[in-house]
């Protein structure tokens, strides 16, 4: 029951906290992938990063530099006055942006996230920020048992002209 109660709230803590909901773009067929290469094919929601899911973060991955976690330090000394994310707290929240954003529903047993083939963080995510993925489609092409599919995702902050993340993200569906 307890650890219900966690899961639920977990999964409460991830939801993106806006006024509207954008609608997630539903893919269908390898066809309309192919259709889709060269554009911008999703946006997804926006999402609030919280001090909670950072002092997580840190506590999981063992990583507690102060620019993370000291809010005090951080309102004197950063250029925000705000602690910022992790970048790899960013880069770990990929799938559920992307899967905000949008559903590829053709007919797959399994899909599998094969890697990134570029990442960077050219702007930090303060503290309280809301931000949320653009997904391009850059390339679908034939594996040995299913397709392997880039997206180009830009993960953008809300208010900010620099985007927080961008990276090519590789998934396989396979049959």
């Amino acid at each position: 029951m307890e650890r219900d109660l966690k899961i639920e709230s977990c999964a409460r803590a991830i939801r993106p906290v806006t006024g509207w909901s954008m609608a997630q773009r539903i893919i269908h067929s390898i066809e309309e992938l192919r259709s889709l290469i060269g554009q911008e094919v999703a946006v997804g929601d926006w999402l609030t990063l919280d001090q909670s899911r950072i002092n997580a973060f840190a506590e999981a991955t063992e990583d507690r530099q102060w620019i993370h976690l000291d809010t005090e330090r951080a309102r004197r000394d950063l250029p925000e006055g705000k602690t910022i994310a992790h970048g790899f707290l960013t880069l770990s929240l990929l799938s559920f942006l992307v899967k905000e954003a949008l559903s590829v529903r053709i007919e797959f047993s399994r899909a599998i996230n094969y890697g990134l083939n570029r990442v960077r963080f050219p702007s930090p995510v303060p503290a309280g920020s809301q931000m949320r993925a653009r997904c391009t489609l850059v390339s679908v092409e034939e594996v040995a048992g299913g397709i392997q599919i880039c997206w180009a995702v830009t993960v953008e902050v809300k208010e900010v002209s620099k985007p927080a993340m961008v990276a090519e993200w590789l998934v396989r569906y396979y049959s």
